[in-house]
C-alpha cells in the first residue's frame, strides 16, 4: 500500500467503532449527511461526510461525478441523492487505516483538529430520525395479493411486486455502529450500508442485489435475481429444487434485463445462470450478465442501463407501466428508498450500485421493516405473506431478536 500519512496520535487509540461513532455524531451536529458501507465479501468499510448533498436529474452521468455515494428512491420521477466525499475514511480489521490518496490526507488532518477541539468521549451514536408512518396489517396485505392475481388473470401484468411494512421497537441499548458491525458479520456477501441525512432520515441494509456495476471503467455488470426460499445451513445448493411459478419468476427478470441491451442495440454480452445461491437466510435464483464496455465502445453504459434497468421487475412488475400503475393506486403507501437504489460512486475506480432491499428506517426507539414478494398468476396470499415475513428476518433476527 502507498501509504500517504500515518494516522495520527489523536486518532490511533480509537478502535474503528468509536471514530465511526464519533464522525456520526460530529455529522449530525453539524448537519452533515453520513454515509458507511462494506462491498459483498469485503473485510473494508468505508465512510464519507458530505457537508452538502447534490440532487441529481435522471439522466445524470455517473462517470462524471466525483468520488461519493449515490442514494435513490424507488419512484423514478423522483431525483436522486448524491453524497459527495468531502470527507472520506476507510476501516479495517477495527482500524481506521492510514491515508492513501491525497484526499484522505486531507479528511484525516480535518480529524485531527476536530478531536483536539472535541475529544472522544464514549456514548451511544446519534442519527438523524423522523416519527414513524404506519404499516400494512396482514389482512390488507392478503387482500392486495389476491387483487394482484386478479389483475394478472385479466392480462392486465405478467408479475407485479407488492409490498409491506413492519414496526418494531429498537432494544433500548441500540446502537447504530454496532448494528452495522452485526450486519456486516452476519452477511459478508450482502452490501452492507448505512445512510443518514437530514432530508432522507437514517436508513440501514444488507442488500443481496447488484444493479449496475461498472468496474474500472471496462467491464459492466449487472444480475436478475428472484425467486424465495428460506436457506437452511448446510444445505447442498445442488439439491435445492425449485417450483414452477419461482422458475418463470426468474426469467421474467431475466428478459427484462435483455429487453434493456436490445433498447440500446448491444447484443456483446456473456450470460451466466440461473444457479442457485445463498442471501442471508435465503435463497435465490440469480443470472449473472457482463459486457466488455471498451469492446462496444460504450464508455457511459453504467448510467445508461441504470436509467433503464430501474425499477426492475423483481421490485415493480413486468410489463414496467402497468404494474407500476397497479402500486401507486393500490399499495398504499410511499415506499421511499426501499426498492430504490444506493452504493458508492468513482470510489476505486469503480461504480457499485445496488436495489436497496432488505432495508429499515431509523426512528425514535423504533424501526420501518420492509419487504416484498412477486406476484404471478400462481400465487395465493398465504405464501406471499410469508415470504414477506422470512424477508423480515433478514433485519430482524441479528439485530432484534439476536440468540440468548
Amino acid at each position: 500500500m502507498n501509504t500517504i500519512s500515518s494516522v495520527s496520535p489523536h486518532t490511533a487509540s480509537l478502535t474503528g467503532i468509536e471514530s465511526i461513532a464519533y464522525l456520526l455524531r460530529h455529522a449530525v451536529e453539524n448537519q452533515y449527511a453520513v454515509a458507511v458501507w462494506r462491498l459483498p465479501n469485503d473485510s473494508i468499510c468505508h465512510l464519507i461526510l458530505s457537508r452538502k448533498l447534490q440532487r441529481l436529474s435522471q439522466d445524470a452521468a455517473l462517470e462524471e461525478l466525483p468520488t461519493g455515494f449515490l442514494f435513490a428512491p424507488f419512484q423514478k420521477n423522483n431525483d436522486r441523492i448524491f453524497l459527495p466525499a468531502d470527507f472520506k475514511f476507510t476501516f479495517a480489521g477495527g482500524s481506521l487505516q492510514p491515508a492513501t490518496t491525497p484526499a484522505e490526507t486531507q479528511s484525516h488532518t480535518w480529524l485531527q483538529e476536530q478531536l483536539r477541539h472535541t475529544p472522544y468521549t464514549p456514548h451511544t451514536p446519534t442519527c438523524y430520525t423522523v416519527p414513524p408512518t404506519g404499516q400494512e396489517t396482514e389482512t390488507s396485505y392478503a387482500e392486495l395479493v389476491r387483487k394482484a392475481v386478479v389483475e394478472i388473470g385479466k392480462s392486465s401484468f405478467e408479475k407485479v411486486v407488492p409490498s409491506r411494512r413492519k414496526i418494531v421497537d429498537l432494544p433500548e441499548d441500540f446502537d447504530v455502529v454496532q448494528a452495522f458491525h452485526t450486519l456486516s458479520g452476519a452477511y459478508p456477501h450482502a452490501l452492507v450500508s448505512f445512510v443518514s441525512t437530514p432530508e432522507t432520515g437514517s436508513w440501514l441494509g444488507a442488500t443481496p442485489e447488484t444493479l449496475v456495476h461498472v468496474h474500472d471503467k471496462t467491464l459492466f455488470k449487472t444480475v436478475a435475481l428472484a425467486g424465495t426460499q428460506r436457506f437452511v445451513p448446510g444445505t447442498d445448493l445442488k439439491t435445492v429444487a425449485w417450483t414452477q411459478k419461482e422458475i418463470e419468476e426468474q426469467a421474467l427478470v431475466e428478459r427484462y434485463v435483455i429487453s434493456c441491451f436490445k433498447k440500446i442495440r448491444v447484443r456483446e454480452y456473456d450470460e451466466y445462470g440461473p444457479k442457485t445461491v445463498v442471501a442471508g437466510n435465503l435463497l435465490h435464483l440469480r443470472s449473472d450478465f457482463t459486457v466488455n464496455m471498451k469492446e462496444i465502445n460504450f464508455p457511459q453504459l453504467g448510467s445508461v442501463m441504470l436509467q433503464l434497468l430501474h425499477p426492475t421487475s423483481a421490485v415493480c412488475g413486468m410489463p414496467l407501466e402497468p404494474a407500476s400503475a397497479f402500486l401507486q393506486q393500490y399499495e398504499g403507501y410511499d415506499r421511499e428508498f426501499y426498492a430504490g437504489f444506493l452504493g458508492p460512486v468513482n470510489v476505486g475506480n469503480d461504480i457499485h450500485i445496488f436495489v436497496n432491499l432488505r432495508c429499515l428506517k431509523l426512528h425514535d426507539g423504533k424501526a420501518t421493516l420492509y419487504a416484498g414478494a412477486g406476484v404471478t398468476v400462481d400465487s395465493t396470499p398465504e405464501n406471499e405473506l410469508a415470504e414477506t415475513e422470512i424477508k423480515f428476518q433478514t433485519l430482524r433476527k441479528p439485530l432484534f431478536d439476536p440468540p440468548v
